[in-house]
């Protein structure tokens, strides 16, 4: 295999900043030696080696790669699907390591806001089992069904509070059935929920907010669970809610870590709405929670869930005796915890 990359020279003669962050990852990645030539298309000489290229492969973006493999040669625009497809075997850090800044960019560029399926692949080709559904709600069971047709290695798992509705509980064991999958339940570690019940008895969220709850129940279990994996799928959604409002497709999780240290976090509904994930539920006919029948649109725990009232916001129902830009458990923060 013979492979060329071509990179651009702009008129003030510098190269282009993709191409720089280009050779950033093959360098990163220990690759850069796979590259056996590179051409320069000079924007201010159209007869330059890489121009030529560019105007015979009819290419228009840089950097590219023109890969010879004894049939047609083979063009690619973009760095990582490149390295994916012709060098995966050779990363040194193709098991898992961390994603860089232009890495991730490029993943939110190459599949938008409208491919979560192209991007739960993605995951499912790098790290197989050491990525992660976290499985709760409607949302989360389209990611599964996704990663499912995938057919592809990857692991699932939910968070038991202890606290949860009995439709919950027979609807994890629903999925399970339903797909033939393994999904790892975690428990809150009983050494801090048992003093704290015995302390502040079973409803003191109501008193003085859910935050001391939730990170015994959710918070800490959660970051066990994710402490085993690589990178974990999740089901947020942009419009769920005012704390979600800037979510990305693609990013490094600022609050926990994985098994080689910093963790991928992959939210491929970020664009959709809630009505295109109930499109995909009911034209896949996948199962869902019978709590939605009766209201129910954002499902948490027993006591801290209520069915929705006409016109209000889907997670009006989570927390609703506290401040609206609150309601979050604190599975999704923006920053480490100590």
């Amino acid at each position: 295999m013979h492979v060329t990359m071509v990179k651009k020279r702009l008129l003030s003669g510098q190269p282009c900043q993709k191409c720089i962050q280009a050779e950033e990852l093959l360098r990163r990645r220990g690759l850069w030696e796979r590259i056996d030539e590179v051409v320069w298309a000079d924007e201010s000489d159209p007869s330059s080696a890489g121009m030529k290229l560019a105007a015979e492969k009819g290419v228009e973006v840089a950097p590219f790669f023109v890969v010879k493999d004894g049939g047609d040669d083979v063009v690619y625009t973009s760095a990582l699907k490149f390295i994916n497809e012709r060098l995966a075997g050779s990363a040194q850090s193709a098991a898992g390591g961390a994603l860089g800044e232009s890495e991730l960019s490029e993943l939110r560029t190459r599949f938008g806001e409208k491919d979560p399926a192209g991007l739960i692949g993605f995951a499912l080709d790098r790290y197989g089992a050491d990525a992660a559904i976290s499985f709760s709600g409607a949302e989360d069971v389209v990611l599964i069904d996704m990663a499912v047709k995938a057919k592809k290695p990857f692991s699932c798992f939910t968070l038991d509070t202890g606290r949860l509705h009995p439709e919950t509980y027979r609807f994890i064991d629903q999925v399970r059935a339903h797909y033939g999958i393994e999904i790892i339940v975690m428990a809150p570690d009983q050494a801090a929920l048992e003093p704290f019940v015995r302390k502040k008895g079973l409803f003191s969220f109501y008193q003085d907010g859910h935050t001391e709850c939730c990170g015994i129940r959710k918070v800490e279990p959660l970051r066990r669970a994710l402490a085993g994996f690589r990178a974990w799928i999740t089901g947020q959604r942009r419009d769920q809610s005012p704390t979600r409002s800037e979510l990305t497709t693609v990013q490094l999780d600022a609050a926990n870590s994985g098994k080689d240290g910093p963790l991928l976090k992959l939210n491929p509904l970020a664009g959709l709405t809630l009505t295109e994930v109930w499109e995909y539920i009911r034209e896949n006919e996948i199962p869902y929670n019978p709590l939605h029948d009766r209201g129910f649109i954002s499902i948490g725990c027993e006591p801290c869930t209520r069915a929705i009232r006409p016109g209000e916001h889907e997670r009006a129902g989570r927390w609703w005796w506290e401040e609206a830009t609150q309601r979050e458990c604190g599975l999704h923060v923006g920053k480490k915890r100590d």
